[in-house]
């Protein structure tokens, strides 16, 4: 079972997960970064390019997924270097803070409030995002091409393109086309069709939409959607 809410962190979502069905399940590339707990551990999930299929057991994760781009300032870490990989957070902060963290996290009353209480921690500690981010991250989601949004930023192509590897972990090309596919998923799960959820989010046909989606997420979209045409 899967559920998630805001985060009093501004732009985050809170979230809890315990698989019920047997077998591997796969999270789908959404741009975002997460601070995961699992049997009392931190762990931080970079950025993905392709689904990523987790394990095939049946306990409790938690975890706070961070708005795009924000999550390398708060950690510490360049989004590329974690780029398709789980990360257990004492491998990337020094050891003594990770364990505190830990702790923290363990001794609330439950992982996904304790996750959220210690992002807010980070975060009061460490300022506010960069806007420029998030102005990034708006001109891409709104299907604006990668070329139009570094001139619309004054940053030009090349700046762009190292701001992105370091915010979300790949090029603004890559993180468009992220973009794309989840605008593309929230159209289709709410009953829009696949040839005019293809039209509104800017593929050029039904085709081109399935190809992105099997590509990106290991699954053609009726049974990624779970139905079939």
């Amino acid at each position: 079972m899967y559920a998630e809410r805001v985060s009093r962190l501004t732009g985050a979502v809170v979230w809890t997960s315990t698989p019920t069905e047997p077998g591997p399940g796969r999270v789908l590339p959404d741009g975002c970064m997460d601070l995961l707990w699992h049997d009392g551990r931190l762990l931080v999930a970079g950025p993905d390019t392709r689904a990523y299929v987790t394990g095939s057991g049946q306990s409790l994760w938690a975890g706070v997924r961070f708005h795009p781009g924000t999550a390398p300032a708060l950690l510490g870490v360049p989004a590329a270097a974690l780029r398709d990989r789980r990360v257990d957070l004492a491998d990337l902060w020094p050891a003594a803070r990770a364990r505190r963290l830990t702790a923290r996290v363990n001794a609330a009353p439950d992982p996904a409030s304790g996750l959220e209480e210690a992002a807010l921690s980070v975060a009061a500690d460490t300022g506010p995002p960069d806007p420029l981010v998030r102005r990034i991250v708006a001109a891409l989601d709104a299907g604006r091409p990668v070329a139009a949004t570094a001139d619309a930023l004054g940053i030009g192509a090349r700046r762009l393109h190292r701001r992105s590897l370091a915010a979300f972990g790949y090029g603004p090309k890559t993180l468009a086309r992220v973009l794309r596919l989840q605008r593309a998923l929230a159209l289709a799960r709410g009953g829009t069709p696949l040839a005019e959820t293809a039209a509104r989010t800017g593929y050029a046909d039904q085709a081109h939409l399935a190809r992105d989606v099997r590509e990106l997420t290991g699954l053609p979209p009726g049974d990624l959607l779970g139905r079939r045409g």
